[in-house]
């Protein structure tokens, strides 16, 4: 037969049974039931008063330090306009709304949330203890000094699809930018870039992934976007392939996003922009921040020092009068006498540099970046571009490299008279080699 199984409750009940029958005194029946006399006269008692024989709770009548109606009603109504807010942040940016009022702690917040159903499970996912490859804020030391960019996948907006294009301060958090764009090609996010350069100047350094537009798989990664960086003075950083946690800030930025503006999206393309205009502003001024001590991005950030050059879409790298240049045409070609040679198409009407190596090669520069090596073999017309191994790479050429001004004819570094003056090493050897033939 199986275990009886009692309660609490079912010893009291038969206590006060066997009393009733008159099986034993008060004092007998406490001893085989193993409590004091003072206990089985109390449960007698409630028995007589006609009260159950369950604990009673022992929650006090009044609590000085309870949280009263009307102030439980103002978290939960704050709670319902900001659902992603936790207890900390909601608490304080409530404070930052109404300094004066009293409001109960972290904790409290918590318990509200809870017994008004505002709490949503999570799932439990299971941790994969693996070291970061690498400190990508290690450096940054102010506002400007690093921007992320990334986009944050797509979604459909009505019949069209969207990609929302966003820009951060790694500093202080501040949402520089959130755009709507209907594609990833370069030239609308240049666009963007152009606005935003223009109102907040010019960073030190940007942070992205090595997706379209942002990188390429032309020499060194770049790409039209990175290329103009370059001409600006913006130091381009690039995380490692399959590495989302070393733009770590800027994707957990693109979750708070998801949740607040794309759960469920806007039905016209307006209407999303609508919404991240107001996540930004929320995001920037009003949302607390836990990495900040609880403050926000707006107390922290301020616009860059560095203007925006004229014109905007660069100046040409001035390279060492060692080096000659040449620009690239519509496609990356590189076309002089009888070479026609593919250098990369992210570098189109591009200025580049060309140090003489021996055995007939010409290493490629852009600004201070080696991008590859020309191959022009004397005795032959054919020229082959090779790009830079990321194994073996040259050293730098000299650092007095900086953007220059506008090309003027007959001045240093004037296309028409590298070109066509005569006195061009890349002139004599191709004039050699065609004698040679």
């Amino acid at each position: 037969m199986p275990w009886k199984e009692s309660s609490p409750v079912t010893e009291r009940e038969r206590f006060v049974d066997a009393y009733m029958k008159h099986e034993d005194s008060v004092a007998g029946l406490s001893r085989r039931f193993g409590i004091s006399r003072k206990t089985g006269y109390k449960w007698i008692g409630r028995y007589l008063a006609g009260m159950e024989l369950t604990d009673r709770s022992r929650r006090p009548h009044h609590s000085p330090n309870a949280v009263v109606r009307e102030v439980e009603d103002a978290i939960v109504a704050a709670r319902k306009a900001h659902p992603t807010w936790g207890p900390q942040k909601l608490r304080e940016g409530m404070l930052r709304v109404n300094p004066r009022v009293k409001l109960p702690s972290v904790g409290a917040f918590a318990l509200i949330f809870a017994r008004n159903g505002l709490v949503r499970p999570r799932k439990r996912r299971r941790l994969l203890r693996s070291s970061p490859s690498a400190q990508p804020f290690g450096h940054i030391t102010g506002p400007n000094s690093l921007w992320c960019v990334d986009f944050k996948g797509d979604f459909s907006v009505g019949r069209a699809r969207c990609y929302p294009l966003t820009i951060m301060d790694a500093y202080s958090r501040y949402l520089i930018r959130c755009t709507g764009l209907s594609s990833t090609r370069s030239t609308p996010v240049r666009k963007v870039f152009e606005r935003v350069f223009t109102e907040f100047g010019l960073p030190e350094a940007i942070r992205s992934d090595n997706g379209t537009p942002f990188a390429s798989n032309a020499p060194r990664g770049l790409s039209e976007l990175s290329a103009w960086w370059s001409l600006l003075g913006i130091r381009h950083e690039r995380i490692a392939p399959g590495k989302p946690q070393q733009n770590g800030r800027h994707e957990r930025m693109h979750l708070t996003l998801k949740q607040e503006t794309a759960m469920p999206p806007q039905r016209s393309m307006h209407a999303q922009q609508r919404a991240f205009d107001h996540f930004r502003k929320e995001y920037n001024v009003d949302r607390p921040h836990a990495a900040l001590g609880q403050r926000v991005p707006a107390d922290y950030y301020q616009p860059s020092a560095r203007p925006v050059p004229d014109p905007i879409w660069g100046k040409d790298f001035a390279y060492d009068p060692e080096l000659e240049t040449a620009r690239l045409d519509r496609r990356g070609r590189l076309r002089w006498a009888t070479w026609s040679v593919v250098i990369s198409e992210a570098l189109a009407h591009r200025l580049i540099g060309l140090r003489w190596q021996p055995r007939g090669r010409w290493d490629v520069y852009f600004g201070k970046l080696l991008v590859g090596t020309i191959a022009a073999p004397r005795g032959t017309r054919r020229a082959t571009f090779i790009p830079v191994s990321r194994k073996v790479e040259r050293p730098p050429i000299s650092s007095r490299l900086g953007p220059a001004g506008p090309l003027t004819k007959g001045a240093p570094g004037d296309r028409n008279q590298r070109h066509h003056g005569g006195s061009s090493a890349l002139q004599r050897s191709t004039a050699n080699s065609n004698r040679r033939t």
